[in-house]
């Protein structure tokens, strides 16, 4: 016959024994004989004679007043009545309390209670708290503190000093006294199941856990109750169908003492029927024959089914078959509560909960499983808090097909796999849990997984603090996630996601990671201080990132690179230690409505291929520049504000080729627009003004397009065209700049149509004409465009400039040469020539003598990467 047709068996055959079986009181079915009709009443452990049959009614009369006798008349020799009446008074209150105390601790517990009755003397004497102990630990074991029972299914050892109780062992007492005992060894003056009652004591023991169960089950008791005392427990079949409350007893650590064991079928099992079970403080193993060829992928050290409502309590449970699991809670309506326990070094799953069985799991230790610490599938959904899953040797939570669950403050750690794997249509709700130090990751979501993770916090994880991959779509909601030896978020293989409201800081690689398809919705993030990147989005990624704060990270604040196309708006990207945004090799996207400030290297690039769509954002404090664009990249590079930069507002070089249209470029420290390296472009109706440099600058073979634009209030020349570079010049307006409107070097033919130049106040000519040395005007901060010469007589290298004025002053009668007309400063005004300048004052000292603007730095990101 199979395990289960057994089980099947055995209940049936339970069940009709029931039904067959004539209902009597639990009094008759004892056959106890009651202390009035013992023959016992005039020995001496019956101080009054008084009828008390447990200890329930002794305690309910221990108070009240003793009952009032019928007078009768006496037939005793009168002379003999003044001697008893001195030996009561002697006894009730002349003799010492150390003799008192001595004869009572011979009293058993229904001896107290009655002995209680006689007098105030008596009561305080059979009250005192050593005495009931002794006889507490001689009947229940437990050594340390009383256990209370003040609710069926609730057990709860409190302190001796417990000031809510008169004498918390007597009352542990009287709350127990119901229960019968399962014990390996005798109880002192117990009575075994056919042995007759000892005086003073109104208890039973049974050898088997069976057996006792049998006997409860078997007297419908009310509320019945069975202690286990300390010992091994082997090959009870133990199948509970009723509301019994079964809790180990034992000195010490109890749950230690008290061992249930079976190598076939499960350890113990609850079944419909057991709706108010309760388990607690006793060790539960399955430990199969390895020589056996029964198997036991169905068979656990605790098995709750369908219908059931059992409280599993400070319990150790174990497995040590291969398959299955240590607890496994299956079926509609299965709903234990399992609290305080320790499941681990199982040799498979630790808790499995399956088929849309609930529960609640709550301060339990799930730790060194061979397989994952929890399993939830099949639409399961429990409720779990304040659980300590660490350093399985799988998986710490797995929810897997269609599995549910709610997660509450649970610590999670260094488990060998992610700490929380979802997958295959599982959403569990994860909130205020600690997930970290996993050896793989923390959360990993794949293969059409959902979930809810809330103010978790996620962090020194091996690989990235949460996985997303494989059509997957949780929410990642107001978690902090950081400090991982990888990236925060990694978001790949077709992986979703709302992000939202997270704080991500501190990990090795990007904060957020974005590839292969995937298009995350993230938003209202704080990214910073990585030691990586901001958001590296790569290999075709895409996504909605908008109103996130990306800032101080070490490469980029956003890397997008390899035919992605995320969209990026409103966004706070700043104080990162490279570029802002970083579109390369075919990077493309949308960048809308951000603010893009205060990064060492410039707040956008765009390089190798990349097209982004860049408008209406705002640049500025940028210490190479606002946007570099080099390399062969593209752009379209729309009706931004880009201002306050160190370097060139944008610049385009080494045949990049954008589309600048409707931007504010103004009030930059360099220049407005730098196009040098043989860079194109096409700028139009952009406003260009009070830069501190040309308001556009064009060399070395560049060639782009300037349509429409109005280049104004430049604090040097408009639009200056140098080294063998050319340029396109339509309807633009060029006015109201100190160095002049257009300023073309030697060699240099434009192409002009309706142009409108005026208004410029051309300071260089004037500076040249009044006699004045042009450093005068310009300073080391500006290039005024002009002749220029070298001197021999003063060996001037091919880095020095001189201007004509300081020519034929400074330098009349030298060997000079003319060089060009370019823009260049001064370096006799300067002072970096060995003459001191005689148009200048006392000498600066400056020893930046080039004539061209400074090259942009490059981002450094590919070569770390």
């Amino acid at each position: 016959m199979s395990t289960r047709s057994a089980r099947t068996t055995r209940l049936k055959s339970r069940n009709l024994r029931k039904r067959v079986q004539t209902k009597s009181t639990l009094s008759k079915h004892r056959g106890y004989e009651s202390p009035s009709s013992s023959g016992d009443v005039n020995t001496r452990y019956f101080l009054r004679r008084r009828r008390s049959t447990s200890l329930d009614i002794s305690f309910s009369h221990e108070n009240a007043q003793p009952l009032r006798k019928k007078k009768r008349k006496s037939y005793s020799n009168p002379a003999l009545q003044p001697q008893g009446r001195v030996a009561a008074r002697y006894l009730q209150h002349e003799l010492p309390d150390e003799v008192m105390y001595y004869i009572f601790s011979y009293l058993k517990e229904l001896d107290l209670c009655n002995a209680a009755q006689v007098c105030q003397r008596f009561r305080a004497i059979s009250n005192d708290h050593e005495l009931w102990k002794v006889l507490y630990m001689e009947v229940f074991e437990y050594n340390e503190s009383p256990l209370m029972n003040p609710e069926p299914c609730v057990f709860q050892f409190v302190s001796p000093d417990d000031p809510a109780y008169d004498n918390p062992w007597k009352e542990s007492f009287k709350q127990l006294y119901r229960g019968i005992h399962v014990s390996k060894t005798s109880i002192p003056q117990c009575e075994v199941t056919k042995g007759k009652r000892l005086k003073g004591r109104n208890i039973m023991k049974f050898d088997t856990i069976e057996s006792a169960y049998n006997y409860v089950d078997k007297m419908e008791m009310e509320n019945p109750l069975i202690f286990i005392h300390s010992g091994v427990y082997h090959g009870d079949f133990l199948l509970i169908d009723s509301p019994v409350s079964l809790i180990g007893a034992a000195p010490g650590n109890v749950m230690d003492e008290v061992i249930i064991e079976k190598e076939t079928e499960s350890t113990i099992m609850f079944v419909e029927g057991a709706k108010r079970a309760y388990l607690g403080y006793v060790t539960l193993k399955f430990s199969p024959d390895s020589t056996s060829t029964v198997p036991h992928h169905r068979h656990y050290a605790l098995e709750i089914a369908e219908n059931t409502q059992p409280i599993i309590d400070h319990c150790k449970i174990k497995s040590l078959s291969v398959v299955g699991a240590a607890v496994c809670v299956s079926g509609q309506y299965a709903d234990p509560t399992i609290v305080n326990c320790i499941i681990r070094d199982c040799e498979n799953v630790g808790l499995y909960v399956t088929d849309k069985a609930e529960g609640v799991y709550k301060n339990n230790e799930i730790s060194g499983n061979a397989l994952a610490g929890i399993w939830v599938k099949n639409g399961a959904n429990p409720i779990m808090r304040n659980n300590h899953i660490h350093h399985g040797r799988d998986v710490g939570v797995f929810t897997f097909d269609n599995g549910l669950g709610y997660f509450d403050n649970c610590d999670i750690h260094d488990n060998r796999i992610a700490g929380f794997e979802v997958k295959a249509g599982a959403n569990p709700t994860v909130i205020h849990c600690e997930v970290h130090h996993g050896q793989t990751g923390g959360i990993y979501v794949h293969e059409n997984g959902r979930g809810q993770f809330i103010e978790n916090k996620i962090h020194s994880n091996n690989f990235a603090g949460v996985w997303i991959t494989s059509n997957s779509d949780p929410t990642i909601r107001k978690n902090e996630i950081y400090n991982g030896q990888q990236g925060g978020v990694y978001i790949f293989g077709d992986g979703r996601g709302l992000i939202e409201h997270n704080n991500i800081y501190g990990n090795a690689l990007a904060g957020i990671q974005i590839r292969t398809n995937s298009n995350p919705i993230v938003r209202h993030n704080k990214i910073h201080h990585g030691q990586h990147g901001g958001i590296y989005v790569h290999e075709k990624g895409k996504g909605l990132i908008e109103e996130n704060e990306v800032y101080s990270n070490t490469l980029a604040g956003v890397w997008i690179t390899t035919g992605s196309t995320p969209v990026l708006r409103k966004n706070r990207i700043h104080s990162g230690k490279q570029v802002g945004v970083y579109f390369y090799d075919n990077g493309h996207g949308v960048l809308e409505d951000n603010d893009i400030f205060n990064h060492l290297y410039s707040g956008v690039q765009i390089r190798t291929g990349s097209n982004p769509f860049i408008r209406k954002n705002k640049i500025w404090g940028g210490q190479n520049g606002g946007i570099l664009v080099y390399n062969g990249g593209l752009g379209m590079i729309e009706s931004n504000e880009i201002f306050d930069n160190a370097m060139a507002g944008i610049w385009i070089k080494t045949d990049s080729n954008p589309v600048l249209r409707h931007n504010k470029i103004h009030d930059g420290r360099d220049g407005g627009i730098c196009i040098f390296s043989s860079g194109k472009g096409l700028l139009e109706n952009n406003e260009i003004f009070r830069n501190a440099q040309a308001g556009v600058l064009i060399s070395t073979q560049s060639h782009p397009i300037l349509r429409r634009n109005r280049i104004f209030d430049g604090l040097a020349a408009g639009v200056e065209i140098t080294n063998n570079a050319c340029a396109t010049l339509e309807e633009n307006k060029i006015f109201n700049n100190k160095f002049g409107g257009l300023c073309l070097a030697t060699g240099v033919e434009p192409i002009m149509k309706d142009n409108i130049i005026f208004g410029n106040h051309n300071m260089v000519d004037r500076a040249v004409n009044s006699g004045q040395c042009l450093y005068k005007i310009s300073s080391y901060t500006s290039f005024p465009m002009h002749k220029f010469f070298r001197c021999r007589t003063c060996n001037t290298s091919e880095r020095n400039a001189i201007c004509v004025n300081c020519i034929n002053t400074c330098h009349a009668g030298h060997d000079v040469e003319f060089i060009r007309h370019d823009r260049f400063f001064c370096d006799c005004g300067a002072g970096t020539l060995s003459k001191h300048c005689q148009l200048q004052g006392e000498p600066t000292q400056d020893t930046d003598t080039l004539y061209d603007s400074a090259a942009p730095m490059e981002s450094h990101t590919l070569r770390v990467n």
